[in-house]
């Protein structure tokens, strides 16, 4: 029995035979509006077209930011599944509370969200956890506006409300208005997180709010001195600013700077389901959005896909002799590998890229580099033994996926990505790259 014909004898019961019938609803999701936007709806549709479905429509739902998706079956029957994008903390309140049958969130699960569903399933195990895609935090500004990068201090400093002015960052004597995310937003827990908290700063008040990131984008390009955060897909004609991080190069929000988490604002897209609930529809939806229709489907919407692909990588004198030499003689895949925190076991979205990492190999023979890095430590000695060890720790895994030829490198507290003063760019530098000869 094909994958369709179970969905739709758990899903399709005998009363919705009637062309007269209600919808029959096969899945709700609700959550973050970066996902639920636009992402959610395409993956929805790429599921349904692939499995035969037709008739696509979209409606408006009964509030803004919600929508509903109708098809129609093979056998005529027309179905539907519900978005509903208002934040992150939304997404976790209706999986609890059973409204729900996936969380979208553009952040990580809270211990406090972890906890209430914690009866009934674990959602930091790598089933109900899944990374769906790369985003990255664009700071955005006028595109008349003639600052081009600002470090994450200015940053904090700017959203503070510690400085008022764009002299006081390099730019024209005119005053800095603020926008940003509303307080149900991931991407506003994710700034939050990356920018304002550990400096102990809070957002100023004298900050516009906004539900959506589309809103805004379009609210910073109507004011030359305004300045705000959305995710990558919700540019559009405002200009991204390059952003640095602990003394580290400024990098723009590329596309190779965000699949690597390079990027000092780069961040992961989840889904969450309680496994146990068995629902077929949200793991059919999972499992196509990690295989590769589901990838492309992310880069087309404007995000960042876990698809592999090679990143130029130029030799510079500035870098470690082994490092640079690995530079002139390989080339650099578009993923890291990191660990779970305090642990020395690979994280949630590492296992998925040891499966990606080794049907590469598979299809293309070749041999891989593993270089660890990790964050500054008293003995310099120390910091390279750790950033090796964490390179054989993936050594490890995909030795026992296959992959023997495997050779690896540690650089030690070399080449931060992030601030290692801060306990959140501490744990981005304890990563591994991986470099294919």
């Amino acid at each position: 029995m094909t994958l369709l014909r179970v969905l739709l004898a758990v899903f399709l019961p005998c009363a919705a035979l009637s062309s007269h019938a209600e919808p029959t609803t096969l899945l709700r999701i609700q959550g973050s509006n970066t996902i639920g936007a636009a992402l959610a709806p395409a993956l929805v549709e790429g599921l349904l077209r692939k499995q035969g479905f037709d008739a696509l429509v979209r409606q408006p739902g009964a509030e803004e930011n919600e929508l509903i998706l109708l098809a129609r079956t093979p056998d005529g029957q027309q179905v539907r599944m519900t978005i509903a994008a208002h934040g992150s903390s939304t997404g976790f309140r209706a999986l609890r509370e059973g409204r729900a049958d996936l969380a979208a969130a553009s952040r990580p699960a809270r211990d406090s969200e972890v906890q209430a569903l914690a009866g009934r399933s674990d959602l930091r195990s790598a089933v109900a956890e899944q990374v769906i895609a790369i985003d990255g935090l664009a700071i955005i500004v006028h595109p008349t506006n003639p600052l081009r990068s600002l470090t994450i201090d200015q940053l904090a400093a700017l959203f503070s409300g510690k400085l008022r002015n764009w002299r006081q960052v390099g730019g024209e004597d005119a005053p800095v208005r603020l926008y940003a995310r509303d307080d149900r937003s991931g991407t506003f827990d994710t700034f939050n997180e990356l920018v304002l908290a550990p400096r102990g700063d809070a957002l100023a008040s004298t900050a516009q709010r906004f539900e959506s990131n589309d809103r805004l984008a379009e609210a910073v390009l109507k004011d030359p001195h305004g300045i705000g955060f959305v995710g990558l897909a919700s540019v559009g004609s405002a200009r991204a600013l390059a952003v640095s991080s602990g003394g580290a190069q400024a990098l723009p929000p590329t596309p190779d700077s965000i699949a690597t988490e390079d990027y000092p604002l780069a961040r992961r897209l989840f889904l969450y389901q309680v496994p146990g609930d068995a629902d077929p529809w949200a793991q059919a939806l999972l499992d196509f959005t990690q295989g590769p229709e589901g990838q492309r489907i992310v880069e087309q919407v404007g995000f960042v896909g876990q698809n592999l692909r090679l990143v130029p990588v130029q030799a510079d004198p500035r870098m470690p002799a082994a490092y640079r030499d690995l530079a002139r003689s390989a080339r650099r895949l578009s993923v890291n590998f990191r660990f779970h925190e305090g642990s020395a076991q690979l994280d949630n979205k590492a296992l998925r890229d040891l499966e990606r990492v080794r049907d590469h190999v598979r299809e293309t023979g070749a041999q891989l580099v593993l270089v660890g890095f990790g964050d500054t430590k008293d003995d310099p000695a120390r910091a390279r033994l750790l950033s090796r060890l964490r390179a054989e720790t993936v050594r490890q895994a995909l030795f026992r996926a296959g992959v023997t030829a495997v050779q690896t490198l540690g650089i030690g507290d070399d080449l931060p990505v992030a601030d290692n003063r801060d306990p959140a760019g501490r744990l981005r530098n304890r990563r591994v790259e991986v470099w294919v000869r």
